[in-house]
């Protein structure tokens, strides 16, 4: 006898589970394979950091305008000093004279002799001045002379056999409103420091030191900070068009406004300074006196100089000008009013100063002039 087996509750066999094909394993594995991949992306199977540095991307030439700033401050850095300075105090304590730094600036070679320039309030009351050159070698240095109306000073140094690199000179004639301004100097005591920027104004009047105003300052946006005074400042071929003097800043910072004397006007004072000790401008003649001279103008309703005094022999004398006089009667025949020396127009004494600033020995000079109610033209010859 057969016997047939049968599930429980005497149930038909089911329907079996098919095999799968060919189709599903395909899909399965590429499934599979994207969801690695995916994995991998997301760093789940990164291998372990190894610390290895990456490679550095080359860099290719330098843009035209970095290389010629580089070349700049290779070539200037050379002649820029640091200088440092000293004054003597009374400790009340010890009841000595003891010596303490008083400031620092800057300041650049201007010959092989060892002449220095900077500025007259970089060692305006310094007692002892050092001047510190590239190759950090300390130097004492002498005073030889100053023009506080120019704020410009002129040491020197024995520098022991070193050769001393001087800038090329430039001119601050042919300057241009947004020409390359580039100054080195020593702000708040960091050396061979270069800030660039343009020239932002031309013909500026500053204060100088003792009052007078230097005329045809330059104005720059280059960085110019407490340390920089005496530096220079140069144009893009890397000659010297001006002399770091002050800056314009509500909180002792560069703001952006900062001022150079002309290279013009160094180039005129320092060989003086260095020949002379002290710089002496060509003079008229002439004596005025500033406040009295605003009242009398105002009077007049002119702009210009009013000549209280003529000294006898001088360029003015000889030309002619007349001086204020008290008549016999007791009436004030007013003398000469100065409106133009040349091309420059004449306002104050301060232009008056100016102008004769800019003339040399042996000039001939044209004057404007106000007299008895007319404009007059007198000329004159300066002497060697």
């Amino acid at each position: 006898m057969q016997y047939q087996t049968r599930p429980p509750n005497d149930m038909p066999p089911g329907p079996q589970p098919a095999r799968p094909g060919l189709g599903w394993v395909i899909l399965a594995l590429g499934v599979v394979a994207v969801g690695g991949m995916l994995a991998y992306q997301a760093g789940w199977f990164s291998p372990a950091p190894t610390g290895t540095p990456r490679p550095v991307t080359p860099r290719g030439d330098l843009a035209e305008q970095e290389q010629s700033l580089i070349e700049i401050f290779e070539d200037a850095s050379p002649s820029v000093v640091y200088i440092t300075t000293t004054e003597q105090r009374f400790n009340p304590w010890t009841r000595q004279v003891v010596e303490v730094p008083r400031g620092t600036g800057s300041g650049f070679v201007w010959d092989d002799g060892g002449h220095i320039i900077t500025n007259f309030h970089v060692i305006q009351g310094a007692r002892m001045a050092q001047v510190v050159l590239h190759d950090q070698s300390v130097h004492r240095a002498e005073f030889v002379g100053a023009s506080p109306a120019h704020d410009l000073a002129v040491l020197r140094i024995r520098p022991g056999g070193r050769s001393l690199r001087e800038i090329p000179l430039g001119t601050s004639d042919d300057l241009k409103v947004g020409q390359w301004a580039i100054a080195i100097g020593n702000p708040f005591g960091l050396d061979q420091t270069m800030t660039t920027g343009v020239i932002s104004a031309l013909g500026r009047r500053i204060p100088g030191v003792g009052g007078r105003e230097i005329e045809d300052v330059i104005q720059t946006d280059a960085a110019i900070n407490p340390g920089n005074s005496g530096g220079p400042l140069l144009d893009s071929a890397g000659r010297l068009i001006g002399v770091n003097t002050a800056i314009h800043s509500p909180t002792g910072a560069s703001a952006g406004i900062g001022f150079a004397v002309p290279v013009d006007t160094v180039n005129r004072v320092v060989p003086q300074l260095i020949a002379e000790g002290e710089y002496r401008p060509p003079a008229l003649g002439v004596g005025f006196n500033e406040q009295h001279n605003r009242a009398i103008t105002r009077q007049f309703g002119l702009e210009g100089v009013l000549v209280l005094e003529v000294e006898e022999g001088s360029p003015a004398d000889e030309a002619g000008l007349r001086a204020t006089e008290q008549q016999p009667d007791g009436t004030v025949r007013w003398g000469d009013v100065i409106k133009q020396v040349n091309d420059r127009r004449i306002r104050n004494g301060n232009d008056l100063l100016a102008a004769m600033d800019r003339l040399r020995p042996g000039d001939t000079v044209t004057l404007q002039i106000h007299r008895e109610g007319e404009d007059k033209e007198l000329e004159l010859t300066l002497p060697e």
